[in-house]
């Protein structure tokens, strides 16, 4: 297994640059250096840098139905705020709660006060597009969007889940705060173990659907995403956060430069061995993306449960 130490050490200071850093915490740094590398990613609508820009909010909002307001600066899913429709002047979020534009003005001042940004530090508010996750997902998520989290090492995916809301993590896709996260293989993209807060389980705690059943469609072409990630930022260890949208398809969420541990939980098995792996190869950064992600479908492939005897 890896452990924070090691991790720290070994992987996040020895191949990620402290001064690339920034390209990761601020997600809207993050969004246009995807635009500029043609990564996809939720489109962004507009952004409020000043108290001032609050006062008139409702005209920018004026022809947006649904959209996810977010904190260029937060961490762990703090301070985003998914609306999900209207009802008249009030706007409608994920839970389907209601809040009226003084409560939105409220929400952007707490943003741009640095409320939920690293180290508090003054804060931009961004305006993306929301996302409609794909079908395959249906009775998997608790009102929240589902995410895929892969750990990328030196541009090669080394281990992935799929983080799935619950109603203990109020809609959101934090295993901290209650979401499950599903293990995934890397070859194929189904459902290799599961687990909330540590510890193993089957089913949605929500929705009571089999998690052993979760085969993520088109897997190959999310490998390449996240391992595209490696070229755009320069960083050698990231975990990289893919959602898939029904109309679009896979989308860059934002990217994550001290990615935490869980993974390896969620997977049943420890993440050292492949990075020491991918750490002795002759790594060189002209090997092609899909080079990159064909090798680790092959070499980290996994077996696949005995069949179960018919009843």
């Amino acid at each position: 297994m890896l452990g924070m130490n090691c991790r720290n050490v070994d992987f996040i200071n020895r191949y990620n640059e402290r001064k690339l850093f920034p390209l990761v915490d601020n997600k809207l740094k993050t969004k246009l250096l995807a635009q500029e590398y043609d990564v996809p990613t939720p489109a962004l609508k507009f952004v409020v840098r000043e108290q001032h820009e609050i006062s008139h909010i409702e005209r920018e909002l004026a022809d947006l139905e649904s959209f996810a307001l977010k904190p260029a600066k937060g961490s762990g899913g703090k301070g985003i705020l998914v609306i999900t429709g209207r009802k008249g002047d009030q706007f409608v979020r994920s839970s389907g709660a209601l809040m009226d534009i003084a409560d939105i003005r409220r929400h952007m001042s707490n943003i741009l006060a640095g409320l939920y940004s690293l180290g508090g530090t003054a804060d931009v508010a961004i305006i993306e597009d929301l996302i409609a996750f794909d079908d395959c997902f249906d009775g998997y998520s608790y009102e929240g969007v589902p995410d895929i989290r892969i750990i990328v090492f030196r541009g090669y995916p080394v281990m992935a889940m799929l983080r799935l809301a619950t109603a203990a993590s109020d809609g959101k896709a934090n295993l901290h705060q209650g979401a499950v996260g599903v293990g995934l293989a890397l070859d194929s993209g189904r459902c290799l173990n599961a687990a909330q807060f540590g510890r193993p389980i089957k089913l949605h705690p929500d929705t009571g659907r089999p998690l052993s059943d979760i085969q993520i469609a088109g897997w190959r072409d999310i490998l390449m995403l996240s391992s595209q990630c490696f070229e755009m930022t320069g960083l050698g260890y990231i975990g990289t956060d893919i959602v898939l949208d029904k109309v679009a398809g896979p989308q860059l969420l934002e990217l994550n430069a001290r990615p935490g541990l869980a993974i390896q939980i969620t997977n049943g098995r420890g993440l050292l061995p492949r990075l020491r792996h991918i750490e002795n190869m002759t790594v060189n950064r002209r090997f092609r993306t899909e080079h990159r992600v064909d090798y680790v479908m092959r070499q980290f492939a996994e077996a696949l449960p005995p069949a179960q005897p018919a009843e």
